[in-house]
């Protein structure tokens, strides 16, 4: 059913469940899975998942940058405990939504799987969340994990 796999992760609980949920549909489609970080500036300090710690608000592009590729580290090893042998992993700037989008097209995947909820979620209870403007707007499946 599904050849390719985008996973859009950020450090936040939503994401790690998305990623489990999408490790489970790789195993069992033999499925390659693209995992996306998108660092972005935060309205609040904020705790990310994988053991790595805090990101204060106050954050630095190089600090955020870094923890980035700890967030996109961690994510791939973490499919990889779950089962993923096909992964690859990108970090990319930009808009959230349109980023996702963006990388889905050019890498032609067949379904996108993010949490409905990210780091920024006040931000996107005022102008919409991500992963709304995704569903909406993706050409492939989209699951949205609570």
């Amino acid at each position: 059913m599904f050849h390719s796999i985008l996973v859009p992760v950020d450090g936040s609980e939503h994401a790690k469940k998305a990623l489990s949920v999408a490790c489970q549909l790789a195993r069992q489609e033999g499925a390659a899975l693209h995992l996306l970080h998108i660092p972005e500036e935060l309205a609040h300090e904020t705790t990310l998942v994988w053991g790595i710690g805090a990101i204060a608000v106050e954050a630095s592009r190089e600090e955020r940058n870094a923890a980035g590729k700890q967030v996109i580290d961690r994510a791939a090893e973490a499919a990889r405990e779950l089962g993923a042998t096909n992964i690859e992993t990108a970090i990319e700037q930009g808009d959230p939504a349109r980023t996702i989008l963006s990388e889905a097209r050019r890498r032609g995947v067949d379904a996108i799987i993010m949490g409905s909820r990210g780091l920024s979620d006040l931000k996107g209870l005022v102008v919409g969340s991500a992963s709304h403007k995704v569903s909406h707007a993706a050409e492939c499946t989209v699951i949205t994990v609570h």
